[in-house]
């Protein structure tokens, strides 16, 4: 829904705009020893590649971010892999009659 509203409003910035848009300009780049000028192209032109290369630019970077987060969740699943082998194990000592009171959890002696 989001996206026919967003199409609607470029539709009607279009139509609105369509004189300013269809304007022919050029570029000009002059350093003392380049002299550069573009050949005439329209706004709409230009608007259109603008919006393309952001697209790709948001694209690859979507394309980094989502490998990335593959990364962590690989790198998570496996410790949690090995977390639940360590507690499985752990499960599996057989229970001590040893009782150990609170006071004798220390035993180094001091200096």
């Amino acid at each position: 829904m989001l996206a026919i509203i967003l199409m609607l409003l470029v539709v009607i910035v279009i139509v609105q705009n369509h004189e300013a848009m269809s304007t022919m300009v050029k570029f000009k780049f002059n350093l003392l020893f380049i002299n550069y000028a573009s050949s005439s192209t329209s706004l709409y032109f230009i608007v259109t590649i603008a919006f393309l290369f952001g697209v790709l630019v948001t694209g690859f970077y979507g394309i980094i971010e989502r490998f990335r987060l593959k990364r962590d969740i690989k790198a998570l699943v496996s410790a949690s892999r090995e977390k639940d082998k360590e507690l499985n194990s752990l499960r599996n000592l057989p229970i001590t009659s040893d009782d150990v009171s609170p006071g004798q959890t220390d035993t180094t002696e001091e200096e």
